[in-house]
């Protein structure tokens, strides 16, 4: 019976001691909070686009950036294959997560015996703001 006291004791002289450890380890909700406002989501996603760059447009880890279902059909509806012609375009399928963190969807492109010949571009639709003017590789873009 005497264990129990001394057990108790033990645990109430080590509690101040792992405070003291987990208060050092962590930070305070006010500074948690003071971080994340000094994240400038512009800035981040300036960061990522140019490290994205060093990829292919329309690759997994350079997605066309487009706004929605919609923002895809156009940005396909102004390429050009090598010979003047628009591409077919096969179905929409889900790609994988992509260079900005979000979801990407694969679109089939054939420009038959003409360059680039068969492609699937990645587009990202979370870019409403964006309007890509340069063409996927192999690829001309009508400027309208």
């Amino acid at each position: 019976m005497r264990i129990l006291p001394l057990l108790a004791a033990a645990a109430l002289l080590a509690a101040p001691a792992a405070a003291q450890k987990l208060g050092a380890r962590t930070a305070s909700p006010d500074q948690v909070l003071g971080q994340e406002a000094a994240l400038d989501p512009v800035a981040e996603a300036e960061q990522i686009a140019a490290a994205a760059a060093a990829y292919p447009l329309g690759t997994e880890q350079n997605p066309v950036r487009v706004g929605g279902p919609e923002g895809a059909r156009a940005y396909i509806a102004r390429l050009r294959c090598a010979d003047g012609s628009r591409p077919q375009v096969g179905a929409r399928s889900s790609g994988g997560v992509g260079a900005y963190g979000t979801l990407t969807e694969r679109y089939p492109l054939d420009c038959g015996g003409a360059a680039p010949g068969r492609v699937t571009l990645a587009f990202d639709f979370y870019h409403e703001e964006h309007k890509e003017a340069r063409p996927a590789p192999g690829f001309a873009i009508d400027a309208r």
